[in-house]
């Protein structure tokens, strides 16, 4: 089949959860298929990156994006103004829209794959006999459950009004597209609305990794720092992060007053730099292109979530370097887990401090912790046996 696959994000390097899906989805369908990737692009996206992609894909074609809190504001404005999602208003680009116009326009294709909600309307305004949707979240329950721990009125209101229009937008894309895909069965309940039947059944296909290019960080003897890894910037993840800081690491430090908590990812949000300005044992690191050294320091990998959707690919990726995760429900979502197995769960305060130190204190019970995800990951989550279940979405 001729695909044209749409991104909201170049999907290289793996440095974030949806580049992690976007690519083995796109490594699965070049085998079969001739796929052309068009994709937003960011300044700090790199023509080694572009390459790579070419050298698998039959085409790619680069968007260039920017955003800016002005920007964001005119969007915000506007969507307020017409009873529009901000979301939804902001991703709806003319110059993509203009991109895919004169593409389409010398080149037929017998699908469209639109890579998260973001792309979903630029699918919608092209002519083709199969269009599909990947849904990598049920986006209106991320915006619902950051309502739910919004404790500021306004802000709580504004919430829950994006919450009430994204819910309409999602249903009207599952009856507008011949397929959507989710990556969890709990994405695909909740967008199984009975008052917007989709035009097909919602299929769950899980994000996966390579197991093969991770090894297993040999953690210092020493080791006994905690550590998290994410898209900074991102409100589920800020949330958490604020919400591990304040409740649950006064809890460990009681114990152990030396331990570090090490917050890395891209451009962290002010409010977790605050946190390293007010105590030198937190390091916000900001992006690490490679954060093995600092991972090997670690004790502990926290997954501290409190909203969000989809799946958290970190707990994969710590997983596949054989760490030991103590994470919220939230956190792992839509991931087989087994708690006190592979990872150990605890949702309040008292309870992730507890499951934290217990870790810091028995290195044999997080080794073992850590040697159980890792033969979980390489059996479960390996996409180039999973996404096999592609096929029922483009026959080969």
């Amino acid at each position: 089949m001729n695909i044209l696959f749409l991104s909201n994000v170049l999907p290289y390097p793996l440095d974030a959860g949806p580049k992690v899906r976007s690519y083995y989805a796109l490594r699965y369908l070049a085998q079969y298929h001739r796929v052309t990737l068009v994709a937003h692009t960011r300044a700090s996206d790199t023509a080694a990156a572009v390459a790579h992609l070419r050298s698998f894909c039959h085409a790619v074609h680069c968007v260039p994006i920017a955003r800016s809190p002005l920007r964001d504001a005119m969007y915000f404005t506007s969507a307020l103004l017409r009873r529009q999602s901000f979301l939804v208003a902001r991703d709806n680009l003319a110059s993509m829209r203009a991109a895919l116009a004169a593409l389409t326009a010398r080149q037929a294709f017998d699908a469209i794959h639109a890579d998260q909600l973001s792309t979903a309307l630029y699918a919608l305004a092209q002519a083709a006999p199969r269009r599909v949707l990947d849904q990598h979240n049920a986006v209106w329950t991320i915006v619902n459950r950051l309502a739910q721990n919004q404790t500021f009125a306004p802000k709580r209101w504004l919430l829950r009004r994006e919450t009430a229009l994204l819910k309409r937008h999602e249903a009207a894309m599952n009856q507008a597209f011949d397929q959507v895909l989710t990556v969890t069965d709990q994405d695909r309940r909740a967008l199984e609305f009975a008052d917007a039947p989709p035009r097909a059944p919602l299929l769950t296909i899980p994000i996966c990794i390579d197991p093969d290019t991770f090894q297993p960080i040999a953690r210092n003897a020493d080791a006994q720092h905690i550590g998290c890894v994410g898209g900074m910037f991102y409100p589920p993840n800020v949330d958490g992060i604020l919400w591990f800081a304040r409740h649950v690491l006064p809890q460990v430090w009681q114990e152990f007053p030396q331990t570090k908590f090490h917050v890395i990812g891209a451009r962290p949000a002010r409010e977790l730099t605050r946190l390293g300005e007010n105590d030198a044992r937190i390091v916000v690191t900001g992006y690490v292109a490679d954060p093995t050294p600092l991972l090997q320091d670690v004790a502990v990998f926290v997954v501290p979530l409190r909203a969000g959707g989809g799946m958290r690919v970190k707990i994969l990726d710590a997983w596949a370097r054989a760490l030991p995760v103590v994470t919220t429900r939230i956190g792992c979502e839509g991931i087989a887990l087994q708690d006190g197995e592979n990872a150990l769960l605890a949702d309040e305060p008292a309870d992730f401090a507890r499951a934290t130190r217990a870790l810091l204190r028995d290195r044999a019970r997080a080794e073992q912790l850590a040697r159980n995800g890792r033969a979980w990951v390489v059996a479960r989550y390996n996409w180039r046996e999973t996404y096999r279940a592609f096929d029922q979405v483009y026959p080969r």
